[in-house]
């Protein structure tokens, strides 16, 4: 088993075909969120850290996230081996198959990276579990990314959403970082 003692895990969240699905999704943010990924996995990947893929399995009927879907599987940046792979119904990553926190915890691991999709769903979800149950959590914003919301009366935006889930986290549940600060 390796010692990850020291390691952050990176925890790379629903990055799934079925995101790509703008009629269903609505308008998007942040460009570079796949590329900012790829650059953590390699980062990761070249430190021999623990990596973490969660992939959501929808119950929702007719949802592009279903397993057995072409949503539902990865997409190509989420590509090679990763150490742990956990599958969930909800929002957080903590409530998967297999347990995360249990397998964080028998690798003594006690930092995590977020990143994936959506910001302020499942990985805002997973980065409030994180802090409450005692992981040091940083929240790679730039390697995450959500969607337009429509609202009685209009949208809120992508940006906006991803701008208030920083504001929310940083300081109370997570160190709000970019890539480059982890890569760099």
């Amino acid at each position: 088993m390796a010692d990850w003692t020291d390691a952050t895990a990176l925890i790379v969240i629903d990055v799934q075909m079925g995101f790509e699905d703008e009629e269903r999704f609505g308008k998007r943010d942040n460009p570079t969120c796949e590329t900012n990924i790829s650059l953590l996995l390699d980062a990761w990947r070249a430190q021999g850290w623990p990596i973490v893929f969660v992939q959501h399995d929808s119950k929702e009927a007719g949802s592009p996230l279903a397993p057995g879907s072409p949503g539902h599987d990865f997409k190509p940046v989420v590509s090679g081996a990763c150490d742990l792979h956990v599958n969930k119904s909800v929002h957080s990553a903590f409530f998967g198959e297999p347990n995360l926190n249990g397998w964080l915890r028998s690798h003594g691991i006690g930092t995590l990276a977020i990143c994936g999709i959506q910001t302020n769903v499942c990985c805002e979800t997973t980065a409030r579990m994180a802090s409450d149950i005692g992981y040091e959590t940083l929240f790679v914003i730039d390697a995450t990314h959500t969607f337009d919301l429509p609202i009685r009366g209009g949208v809120i935006s992508a940006d906006q959403l991803s701008r208030t889930t920083a504001a929310v986290l940083h300081g109370e549940f997570a160190q709000v970082v970019r890539t480059e600060e982890l890569v760099g």
